[in-house]
This record gives structure tokens, sequence and C-alpha cells, in this order.
């Protein structure tokens, strides 16, 4: 089936129901929340396979709770934010009156990434479907186990002309952000990000994009230099540092280059015992995702 072909049900239905009830948009969310609840270790499993090793307890820490808390506040806010507001009217317009009325846009394109393939597939997920969006998603290809197991529990729980996901590579992706979206999210590196707001162009869809950077960390002369280092070796660790926001690289004062290496093997061995004990499984730190990425770090 071709994309057009699954994203037209999701169209035609965002214009003959303009506006999506609460009822309909909380069933969808505990739809969702239900998926995410019976199949969490199905899903963990399935990411440490793409990994070749992803922690459990990461998976369940960093993508399972926090995507289940992200349905919860829509669950809870999702009601008042539809509700009209009243904005002021200048005296040269009264008796006239400003409100703003929320209203959903339509179909909403997602991209994720493979670092966090859950939880920046269900974030934004639970945004559209809260203000009354319909959504087709595209997975990454360097996560096909996981894609494979999301695009199967998304039909069961799912309508096609409610959540569509698709898997792909490049090409599937590029005519993916092609689609006439109603609005596009995409998360990833700056120059796919340009490349995916280049494309989308052609239709004027709106873009969000969350692009990586540079996360520097700085140690200050007077800080509690055990504890910081500690601090920063813990988020450049998790998910062994396949996170957009891990620190890339330390300012400290000068000579105290050494005991900032010395700091950080012993904050690893604490957090990581079966790293240096080659009698231990390392089942709770997370392989770099494939060959390609390996080599880049190596590098």
């Amino acid at each position: 089936m071709t994309l057009n072909a699954r994203f037209d049900p999701l169209h035609l239905r965002s214009r003959a129901q303009p506006a999506t009830p609460w009822e309909e948009r909380r069933d969808r969310l505990q739809r969702l929340r239900q998926l995410l609840l019976r199949h969490r270790n199905d899903i963990a499993a399935a990411i440490s396979t793409d990994f070749g090793n992803r922690s459990q307890h990461e998976t369940q820490f960093l993508e399972v709770f926090t995507s289940l808390q992200a349905i919860d506040h829509a669950l809870a806010h999702g009601k008042h934010w539809m509700q009209p507001q009243v904005r002021p009217t200048a005296i040269w317009f009264k008796p006239g009156g400003n409100r703003l009325l929320p209203q959903p846009l339509g179909v909403i394109g997602i991209v994720t990434p493979w670092n966090y393939p859950l939880l920046l597939t269900i974030g934004p997920l639970a945004c559209a479907l809260a203000a009354g969006n319909l959504a087709m998603i595209k997975l990454s290809e360097n996560t096909p186990a996981f894609g494979e197991l999301f695009e199967r529990l998304i039909r069961q729980s799912f309508s096609d002309d409610e959540i569509t996901v698709v898997n792909g590579g490049v090409d599937v992706a590029r005519e993916f952000c092609a689609l006439a979206f109603d609005h596009l999210i995409f998360t990833g590196s700056t120059a796919v990000g340009r490349e995916v707001m280049r494309i989308a162009s052609e239709h004027l869809t709106p873009v969000t994009l969350e692009l990586g950077g540079k996360s520097p960390a700085i140690i200050a002369a007077d800080a509690d230099f055990k504890h910081a280092v500690a601090r920063i070796v813990s988020g450049k660790l998790l998910n062994a540092g396949q996170t957009c926001i891990a620190p890339d690289y330390v300012l400290l004062p000068r000579g105290r280059e050494r005991d900032f290496i010395e700091a950080a093997r012993a904050a690893v061995a604490r957090m990581y015992p079966a790293l240096n004990d080659e009698r231990l499984a390392v089942d709770d730190y997370t392989s770099i995702v494939n060959e390609r990425h390996f080599t880049r770090l190596q590098e």
C-alpha cells in the first residue's frame, strides 16, 4: 500500500469531523495507555533487540514511565485545554469581543528517531490526540524490531483512519515528509532537519524540529568536584550516551583534568560494576545501536 493510500483515510476523516469531542479524544488516549501497560515488556525486549542490548531498567524508566506520564497529563488537562479563552478587546472594537477557540489541525505527521523510539513517538502522539488530531508516524529504520511490533500493536488498538504507523528507509522518510500534513514533527539531526523542512515546504506544511546540538558541562572552581563528576558521568552513560542532551564535553579548572578522569572512573565502577568483571553479564549498560554509529564514535 502506498503512503498516499495510507494517508487518505486520515485526511478524509479529519475533514469530515473537524471538531473532535473530548470523549473521543479521551478514548484514544486511554487505548494508547492500555497498549503501553499491556505490552511494556514486549516493547522493552524489542528495543533491546534493536540495540544489541538495551538495559531493561533504562527502557522502563526513560521511555515507558515517561510515556505513561505524558498520556496521564493529557488525560488530566485535555478537557480544560479545549475550552474557549476570553481575550482582551480594544475599546475601538466594542461592543465586539475576542475569544480563542482551540481547534484540531487535522493530520499530524511524526518522524521518530532511533535513540528513544518509544518516548519520542508517544510524546508527540499524546499531544496530537489530546488536541483532537489524527496521526501518521514514521519510525526509524535503525529500530526495525520495535517498528514491526509497534505497527502491529497500533493496528490492534486503532483504526487506519485514527493512527497509521509506517516503517522503511530513507526513501520512505522522504516520501512521508512530502505528504500534505497539517503539521509535521521531526526529531533528529540538524542535517536531516534541513531536508525535512525543505521537503515539507512544498505544501507549506508547518514544521516543528527538535534537533541535536552540543551539550557542554561546566565545573566551576568552587563546585563539589566529585559530586559534579558523578552527575556528569551519569548523564553521559545513560543509554550509552545516545541522548540528545547528553554531555558532549567538560570545561573544568585547568590542572584538574587528571582528577576528573580518576573521579569518572570511580563513578563508572560504582554504577556499572560488571564492566570491569568478565564473570558478570553487562545487562545494565546499553550497546551502541549499530555498527555504523559505533564506528563513527570510534573515529
